[in-house]
């Protein structure tokens, strides 16, 4: 038994086994997350192979001094843009060992959203050492907390195998 639904677990088995066929490692970096990617990819056997590290950055204090996200970029454009999600992923890949970081920063809700910036909004990003990022803004509506949470380790893992397959 998992704890997360089965798409899930066999989009982690599916990371980990592409991964360490490759000799590849991944680190995360996650705020509304709250480090479920990582736990996602290490509920899976051997996946101490692949996973390198996980950072939980939910505050900007901690994005800024675990990530190297920079001030400016928080005061700009807020915790939830893309650019501080790019900033996360690169931040994630070069303070780590890892080949391909991903890194996601949004509102999962139920309070903390605005007009700009609504409950469900997330920003991912995904950077592999090559150089190649992707980036995706996610807009899953007020499907509740949790609900939003499992819809962004989806997303993470998709993007993930995505960079991966085009590496």
């Amino acid at each position: 038994m998992s704890l997360f639904p089965r798409d899930i677990v066999s989009a982690a088995e599916a990371i980990i086994r592409d991964f360490t066929a490759a000799g590849l490692m991944i680190s995360t970096a996650e705020s509304c997350t709250g480090g479920l990617i990582s736990s996602a990819l290490t509920e899976i056997s051997g996946s101490s192979a692949v996973v390198d590290r996980g950072f939980v950055t939910y505050t900007n204090t901690a994005k800024i001094e675990l990530l190297g996200v920079q001030e400016a970029t928080l005061i700009r454009f807020g915790a939830v843009s893309e650019e501080t999600a790019r900033q996360m992923a690169h931040g994630a890949l070069f303070r780590s060992r890892a080949d391909i970081a991903v890194a996601v920063t949004g509102i999962a809700g139920p309070g903390g959203g605005s007009a700009e910036k609504p409950v469900g909004l997330v920003h991912l990003a995904a950077k592999s050492r090559t150089g190649a990022l992707i980036h995706r803004k996610m807009l899953y509506g007020d499907i509740g907390r949790s609900e939003v949470r499992l819809a962004t380790i989806r997303t993470a893992l998709d993007i993930v195998r995505s960079l991966f397959s085009g590496r």
